[in-house]
């Protein structure tokens, strides 16, 4: 399992539902006070609501057999507004003890000083010399003092899902370059009834767009030798303009509004053949079509010649400095990273556990999506580019400040190298903000 351990750089997941808490009265709480009975109450907020609560709750029943003094609350926050609800929780000192943090935005949790380090716990811990070393390494990268402030659970890639189907009727097989890509979306357009390709034009478009960028330019570092953002690069603009053109030839209009749950609903509803999105829609794909009938394959290998994959945020679990009882929550981080734990987790989400001893579980090399996704990420072959999750502004940028500027892309009313222009200039600004902060 050598390669995955290469592998594993970044991860991370993404369905957007919203999810009352179970078994407590609100959404807050530092983990004061005592459960009936006298337990030790902690609260665990899941930074991804929604179909993955089922997993955490059947996590929390063993957990609790397993250790009948402690209590788990558990909190369900859609993954669209779960950095808004930490904010919040900062701000008016209502933490979690435990929750589900990804490094996208762990360098703003961590400016505000609301993570305990782990970096102490895990010396100590069974887990120490049991987790993916590059995940973390890649989580202490993200952080200004190189500590660690989220435990990793799991890896993650994207990739482009299809329904088998649709592809062998058209006589289509999963496109390895880009020109193949974009010769395959034609080819699986049948308009109005099937459309060869969705764009996510809303919530979470611009990660999206610049994975997809930077897979077909080959460019392999977000800033130059002098600091400047490479975003604007030629070939990302090309590419851009690219896929601005298959919108309403090859896609659906709605996809320019489309966030998470309505690409996903287009491609189930079988209206839509390809979808780009990572591992962790696998859930939501087979539940439509059945494990047998959908598949996916990396994003094409781009004009370099080398595979370019911008890696995912690393997805784990931190523990909040407002905890009272911060041995119960490291107790609880140490079960769900455990062997079974973690591979029960990924295995239902689709994804690569972080614990080394569980990626040696049966269950991966069943999945020919994720021997692929193994394949991809372990290549020799394959180029990784990280993004600046240390940039305390990346995620705001990539959302708030530029997913409207896409929209008008995609509606002919803003040219490609203006937006990516405007987005260049302003990760410029903050990575030079970052470095004086730094020096």
């Amino acid at each position: 399992m050598r390669s995955i351990s290469r592998a594993c750089t970044a991860a991370a997941a993404v369905l957007a539902m919203s999810l009352a808490a179970t078994a407590c009265g609100d959404d807050s709480g530092s983990g004061e006070g005592q459960a009936a009975g006298g337990k030790t109450t902690i609260t665990f907020w899941d930074n991804n609501g929604g179909v993955r609560t089922p997993i955490y709750q059947e996590l929390i029943k063993r957990f609790e057999q397993a250790n009948p003094t402690i209590h788990v609350e558990y909190v369900g926050i859609p993954i669209a507004s779960v950095q808004q609800k930490y904010d919040t929780a900062v701000a008016g000192g209502e933490t979690p003890d435990v929750g589900g943090v990804t490094t996208s935005y762990l360098a703003n949790l961590t400016g505000q000083g609301a993570l305990e380090p782990a970096d102490d716990w895990l010396a100590k811990s069974s887990l120490n010399g049991k987790l993916v070393e590059n995940m973390l390494a890649s989580v202490k990268q993200t952080t200004p003092d190189g500590k660690l402030y989220l435990v990793p659970a799991t890896s993650n890639l994207d990739v482009v899902w299809y329904q088998k189907d649709k592809l062998d009727a058209a006589k289509v097989t999963a496109p390895k370059s880009w020109d193949e890509f974009f010769t395959a979306v034609d080819k699986l357009t049948k308009t109005p009834d099937q459309y060869g390709w969705t764009i996510r034009g809303g919530a979470g478009a611009i990660f999206q767009l610049l994975a997809e960028a930077y897979a077909y330019s080959g460019v392999n570092t977000f800033f130059d030798a002098s600091g400047k953002s490479t975003v604007n690069d030629p070939k990302n603009v090309e590419l851009v303009a690219k896929i601005a053109a298959l919108y309403k030839k090859n896609t659906p209009e709605a996809d320019v509004t489309n966030d998470f749950p309505k690409m996903v609903a287009q491609f189930t509803s079988g209206k839509v053949a390809m979808m780009h999105h990572n591992l962790g829609s696998y859930n939501d794909h087979v539940k439509a079509f059945g494990a047998d009938k959908v598949d996916a394959f990396p994003l094409p290998v781009g004009l370099s010649g080398k595979r370019t994959v911008v890696a995912n945020p690393v997805d784990g679990f931190a523990v909040f400095k407002n905890s009272k009882n911060k041995d119960a929550a490291w107790k609880f981080v140490d079960f769900l990273l455990s062997k079974e734990s973690n591979s029960y987790w990924n295995q239902q989400t689709g994804q690569i556990p972080a614990n080394t001893d569980a990626q040696g579980d049966s269950w991966l090399a069943e999945r020919p999506y994720l021997k692929s996704a193994v394949e991809t990420l372990g290549s020799p072959d394959t180029v990784v580019v990280s993004p600046p999750y240390y940039l305390p502004q990346f995620s705001s940028i990539t959302k708030a400040d530029t997913e409207p500027l896409f929209q008008k892309v995609l509606l002919g009313q803003m040219k490609p190298q203006e937006f990516l222009d405007t987005m260049a200039q302003k990760l410029t600004e903050a990575q030079e903000e970052w470095k004086k902060a730094h020096s």
